[in-house]
């Protein structure tokens, strides 16, 4: 083929085998046939054996979606079948809209966090987040939110931009940039030697002036929204969660109004409290870990429609991480399905997110498993999922459920999650914006 000839994607994946190596060059190179299905969109049918309606939990026998380019155009049991449309057949699955994990970190695998803002260079970090976004949708999840890259300051407006611009493949994505902390905080670097001047795993901010600037360069970056550090380091005591604040009520409502003037939301790290009252008192998006609240932090977020986002596969992880780690992390996390508990019955909102990074990216549909596990019908646990993750990120009315003008943004799972949530660790068939990304090994 004469250069002249080549296509954009095809000068990128030869770029990214001399530059990156083959793997990244395969990841190109299997989105090529995507970029080909972009450029020429038709007709699509699904057709499954069910179609699930989160918002009112009926269950469509048999389901079929017809999608038009990016979008759904008819939904039900039997939808039109243009001519020239291709029907894919899913079998004995359940259509469902994409899943949505709201606490994600693309810039951490397996391992020391703090020794990857050491040791790996940004560029490494990045290659390494790409290929975390393709596991992260290949798995079902059509939307993230990253909560921070941990160091990596704004190489996630990269990564997001590459996505939209469909030079490689991964979620639509709500970004943060680098979390904002404390001195001495949550994610600095507290345990090297300070002679070394070892950089946080954040950025610095210790007081209103300093957060809103810090938030103007974020957003200069690329940034959709904030996150904070609002609690840390955490310690179990008879029983009980000990965590203390970062930010005063003040501080935080300064941040909430600097980033509410370009459209963007206050997203903080907040376990126990009051660092938890004082997040749900200035009206942050959501509060996530949530470990501890309290009776008027639960009253405020029922209110103000403040979710919780519990991350249990995170504290599952490193509970099983080690010997040492089960000793460790064992009492919080009961303390953490003891307080659940409470959370549910008090009503408050909660949203899905994993905490993903630290545990392989592409496994965190888990974290629906463990929230059914500790109290949640699978419903809602699914409507947390998939309606209140729309709105937290932004996208309400566009994705998260299976309705004509929403993006397609649509699986297919095994069975029916709402008698087995574990068929959403099944996935079985992915599409994004109308795209296939992933077909049953027997469609191929």
């Amino acid at each position: 083929m004469a250069s002249a000839c080549k296509t954009p994607i095809v000068s990128a994946i030869e770029k990214a085998k001399y530059v990156f190596g083959w793997t990244l060059a395969l990841t190109l190179a299997g989105h090529s046939q995507l970029f080909a299905q972009q450029a020429a969109p038709h007709p699509i049918v699904l057709h499954a054996a069910h179609l699930l309606e989160i918002d009112t939990g009926r269950v469509i026998t048999p389901g079929e979606v017809l999608v038009v380019g990016e979008r759904i155009t008819a939904v039900g049991a039997a939808v039109s079948h243009p001519a020239g449309a291709q029907v894919i057949d899913l079998g004995d699955t359940t259509l469902l809209p994409g899943l949505i994990d709201a606490h994600i970190h693309l810039f951490l695998h397996p391992g020391a966090e703090d020794l990857q803002t050491v040791e790996e260079s940004v560029p490494q970090r990045t290659v390494l987040a790409v290929l975390a976004a393709r596991d992260d949708l290949m798995a079902g999840f059509t939307a993230e939110r990253d909560m921070g890259t941990e160091g990596a300051g704004s190489a996630d407006t990269a990564v997001r931009d590459a996505i939209n611009k469909g030079l490689i493949v991964g979620p639509r994505l709500r970004i943060s940039g680098n979390a904002i902390d404390i001195l001495g905080g949550h994610e600095d670097a507290n345990r090297f030697n300070p002679a070394q001047q070892v950089l946080s795993n954040a950025t610095y901010a210790n007081s209103a002036d300093e957060i809103v600037a810090a938030i103007r360069q974020q957003h200069k970056e690329g940034s959709d929204f904030v996150k904070m550090y609002e609690t840390g380091p955490d310690s179990m005591r008879d029983g009980v969660l000990h965590t203390p604040y970062q930010y005063t009520v003040a501080q935080l409502k300064a941040a909430i109004d600097e980033t509410a003037r370009f459209g963007g939301n206050v997203a903080v790290h907040a376990t126990g409290e009051p660092g938890c009252l004082y997040a749900a008192q200035a009206g942050v998006a959501s509060i996530d870990h949530a470990t501890q609240l309290s009776d008027e932090t639960m009253r405020i977020m029922k209110a103000k429609n403040i979710p919780a986002v519990p991350t249990f596969a995170i504290f599952e992880y490193f509970m099983n991480a080690s010997e040492a780690g089960a000793k460790r992390e064992r009492p919080m996390f009961e303390y953490k399905i003891k307080e659940f508990k409470k959370q549910i019955a008090a009503g408050i909102p909660f949203a899905v997110g994993s905490d993903v990074g630290p545990f392989p990216h592409g496994t965190q549909a888990r974290e629906l498993e463990l929230m059914v596990k500790y109290g949640m019908k699978p419903l809602a646990v699914l409507q947390a999922d998939m309606i209140n993750g729309a709105r937290l990120l932004g996208w309400a009315g566009q994705i998260g459920e299976l309705k004509p003008g929403y993006l397609a943004d649509i699986i297919a799972v095994p069975g029916s999650p709402l008698e087995d949530i574990t068929a959403v660790e099944r996935v079985a068939f992915v599409m994004k914006g109308g795209v296939i990304a992933r077909l049953p090994a027997d469609s191929r």
